[in-house]
């Protein structure tokens, strides 16, 4: 059995009961593998760091809206340390791991030290970003009763953005400034083209909706 496959399996025994179609294996398997292509792309990664990293990221999943949630990724990295020594992980990569893990939250503003952590960090902020990034904005919207966007300013050119009553707005609060914050030059250009998707989704909505591009209602 592979190293991913071992540590898919131990992360679903730790999310036993648990179901966010946001946070689930297929999402760890993405993010190994962004983790993959970046780490090619920027050169002189450990792997064996950056791979439990991926898996163990979210061990600990607590909902967005949860009190304790700028403390997931910390409560993560404990466990991960946990769960890989008792899988034989080595020893002396513990603390490399739990930094990348500690790390990669946007809401514990954790800086990232270390290559791995930049890495993974990328590797799951761009999971936000794309047609993965649309599947997930929609549905953590539902999940949180939300509505898809404001029925008559969807651009917000008239009132505040509020991404927790739209999830269209969580583009501009959140999403496309994540571009900018990309740690990596590889991740960085990975995130543009995805960016680039969201604005495609977002003209293709105005104009089903009857809005022009720039959120004008049209007539």
């Amino acid at each position: 059995m592979s190293r991913a496959a071992i540590y898919a399996a131990a992360v679903a025994d730790l999310w036993a009961g648990q179901q966010d179609g946001a946070h689930d294996l297929g999402h760890l398997h993405r993010v190994w593998a962004n983790a993959q292509t970046i780490a090619a792309g920027e050169g002189g990664a450990d792997l064996e760091v950056l791979e439990a990293a991926a898996y163990f990221h979210d061990a600990v999943n607590l909902p967005k809206n949860s009190p304790d949630r700028a403390r997931a990724s910390t409560l993560s990295a404990d466990l991960a340390r946990q769960v890989l020594a008792g899988l034989g992980f080595p020893v002396a990569k513990l603390e490399a791991v739990s930094h990348a893990i500690a790390a990669h939250s946007f809401s514990a503003n954790i800086p990232a030290e270390t290559l791995e952590a930049r890495i993974l960090q990328d590797a799951d902020r761009l999971e936000a970003l794309g047609a993965i990034g649309l599947a997930r904005l929609y549905h953590i919207g539902g999940q949180m009763g939300g509505g898809l966007f404001h029925p008559d300013d969807p651009l917000a050119l008239n009132r505040p953005l509020d991404d927790k009553a739209h999830a269209l707005d969580h583009l501009e609060v959140k999403l496309f400034p994540l571009v900018a914050r990309m740690q990596t030059a590889t991740g960085r250009a990975m995130a543009e083209t995805r960016a680039e998707r969201l604005r495609r989704h977002r003209a293709d909505l105005l104009e089903e909706a009857g809005f022009t591009a720039d959120g004008r209602r049209k007539g």
